[in-house]
């Protein structure tokens, strides 16, 4: 049998079309015939911006193609040098779409961006475009300026600590019993501690263990100006609280005497002027704190770094990139009297009525409808899936146009030292990394923490001693999938007790001296000097809930289902058949050998309605399956 192929070309500046495999048989039936369309978001770039490439597949007669075998995108650059060939996206519907980053020392010409997709009956269409790549230019991207202040200010003179409370008493007591002032708060959410938690109420976590000892030092970020915050809200803790911290932006501060003062040395504006110019808080008043914490930028939490307040690169966080939704903290964070929602599952208190989510009404509320992904599986998957598992598919990426690295901190142990010779201190040895890809657990929105004075317990999935662990399971129906960040230490523990010892950081930042930073640190905890210890190593999970890419980035369904190599579905998460696939499979007919996980799945699940539970230990019963034949 022979076939003939006839290939019809026709371009435009930025589409291209192509008509490809008119195959004929020899009684000249014709076959299916795919045309595919190929744009770029712009037919010229410059070095290091983003080439965004989308495709349309149909057939001749206007439907779309939605089985595909091949996908593909490949780029050239003016060498005629792939430097890019991968899947693209599907989007449904006969959709795909690519977002490339280009180089910032991208070679600059005529550079070829080529689409090839394959229909499942190996039908094939090739297109290609051109576009140019240019030099970047040194015109700055324009800056990032504080909301307009909507309190008149404009002839207020600063008095010291006490102005702000003039007009603002009630505001000051709101902020004083807020978990940002308190460091304390109710903590319903821990298991183990559901009255009060907090980093002032005991919380022990895998970096700097506790504040115990070292309030000088943990109070830099503290929204107070040096007291520690005390139940009562009299006038002196109210005129302690610093609102400048967050509301301008060009406010500085120094310590003087363990009282912060304003640094106007390193201020580009004056008390007055800073006082008269407030705003509500920004991305970078947040994030002075916030992406700090741990000892350093992007350090802890792993989704969070400096670079967060202006970056222009969407595919390092397409919410807060001023190119992407440009979202302040309070976007997601939706503030009520100085209550400001939202905690991790390493985090303890809980405060704010609303609750944050993906699906509030203002962004994303139609994405958790039965139809909200045009992928009938993605919707499928809602009940048990939490939007970040799949949109956050690796975490401290570093942002394109950021010359800082944003690693984060995987492991410190104190029994090594490091000085820092710009701060004139010691910090515990680190390892940072770059591009990780998350753990995943079973999250219920509930944690098990470890305190102050708490019997230590060895976890025996990891063989550590653990600090915090979400909670929840396959089978609890309040959980989701979620990704979260992996971290070990090395820190002591009182042998004889067991208990993990807050040693005193501010002993160690000052001498770099482990066994002296351990004997205060017990002292501190009102135990006895001399108290036997060992180092043991600890560990903790973290919640990731930022650095979401855009959607053309998301895992897709091959991430996960027949590979191992992003999540581990049928061991570590349950996924697995609930005994051998012979002694499963003869429950309702003999053993069929070995057949793909998408055949066997769509016959029992989509064709006949079988629950879950008929092959696995789990059932889905909001999916209204059968659990009996």
């Amino acid at each position: 049998m022979m076939n003939f192929t006839r290939i019809v070309r026709a371009a435009t500046c930025c589409t291209l079309s192509i008509l490809v495999l008119l195959t004929f048989i020899p009684q000249f039936a014709q076959a299916a015939t795919i045309v595919v369309k190929l744009t770029t978001d712009k037919n010229s770039y410059q070095q290091g911006q983003i080439i965004k490439a989308n495709a349309y597949a149909a057939y001749a007669d206007g439907k779309p193609v939605l089985s595909v075998k091949k996908r593909e995108i490949s780029i050239k650059n003016s060498a005629g040098v792939t430097v890019l060939k991968t899947s693209m996206s599907s989007l449904g519907n006969g959709y795909f779409s690519y977002s490339y980053t280009t180089r910032s020392d991208a070679r600059i010409g005529t550079w070829e961006v080529k689409s090839q997709i394959v229909d499942s009956a190996d039908v094939q269409a090739e297109t290609k475009l051109q576009v140019k790549m240019t030099a970047v230019t040194s015109t700055p991207p324009p800056p990032v300026t504080p909301p307009p202040s909507t309190t008149p200010h404009a002839g207020l003179i600063w008095n010291g600590a006490a102005t702000c409370l003039t007009c603002h008493a009630n505001q000051a007591k709101a902020v004083h019993g807020s978990v940002h002032y308190q460091w304390n708060g109710a903590s319903p959410d821990i298991s183990n501690h559901p009255v009060s938690g907090g980093k002032n109420a005991g919380a022990v976590n895998a970096y700097c263990i506790n504040i115990l000892g070292n309030w000088n030092g943990c109070s830099a970020c503290h929204v107070g100006r040096g007291a520690k915050p005390t139940a009562i809200a009299d006038q002196a803790q109210l005129e302690n609280i610093d609102c400048l911290l967050c509301h301008q932006e060009k406010y500085k501060r120094v310590k003087v005497n363990g009282v912060f003062q304003p640094d106007t040395a390193n201020m580009t504006v004056t008390m007055n002027q800073a006082v008269q110019t407030l705003h509500k808080p920004t991305r970078a008043t947040c994030l002075q704190c916030h992406a700090k914490a741990g000892g350093g930028d992007a350090v802890k939490r792993g989704d969070i770094a400096l670079a967060h307040a202006a970056t222009t690169d969407r595919n390092y966080d397409v919410h807060m990139a001023t190119t992407g939704a440009n979202l302040t903290c309070q976007g997601c964070h939706v503030t009520s009297d100085h209550k400001i929602p939202g905690r991790g599952s390493d985090l303890r208190p809980s405060e704010g009525s609303l609750e944050v989510s993906c699906s509030t009404s203002q962004c994303h509320s139609n994405k958790t409808t039965t139809g909200g992904h045009t992928t009938v599986g993605i919707n499928k998957h809602l009940g048990r899936l939490a939007c970040q598992t799949c949109h956050i598919k690796t975490y401290a990426r570093n942002a394109a146009d950021t010359v800082a690295s944003e690693a984060t901190e995987t492991f410190r142990t104190w029994q090594q030292n490091r000085f820092d010779a710009a701060k004139n201190q010691y910090h515990p040895a680190a390892t940072l990394a770059n591009d990780l890809k998350p753990e995943y657990f079973f999250w219920n929105g509930t944690s098990w923490a470890y305190d102050l004075n708490d019997q230590a317990v060895i976890d025996p999935a990891t063989g550590f001693y653990k600090v915090s662990r979400p909670l929840g399971g396959i089978n609890d129906a309040k959980s989701k999938l979620y990704p979260f960040k992996y971290k070990t230490a090395e820190q002591p523990l009182a042998t004889a007790l067991n208990k993990l010892i807050a040693l005193d950081t501010s002993v160690f930042f000052a001498t770099g001296n482990l066994y002296s930073a351990v004997q205060s640190g017990l002292l501190n905890m009102g135990l006895p000097a001399g108290e036997p210890y060992s180092m043991v190593t600890t560990d903790e999970y973290q919640t990731l809930n930022h650095q979401v890419t855009t959607k053309d980035q998301a895992l897709t369904c091959t991430s996960c289902h027949g590979s191992t190599a992003q999540m581990d579905l049928k061991g570590k998460l349950g996924y697995g058949l609930k005994g051998p696939a012979a002694t499963v499979c003869i429950q309702c007919h003999e053993n069929k050998g070995s057949i793909s996980f998408e055949k066997v799945h769509s016959k029992h699940v989509d064709d006949k309605g079988y629950d879950c539970s008929f092959c696995h230990s789990f059932s889905r019963p909001e999916r209204g399956l059968k659990t009996t034949r």
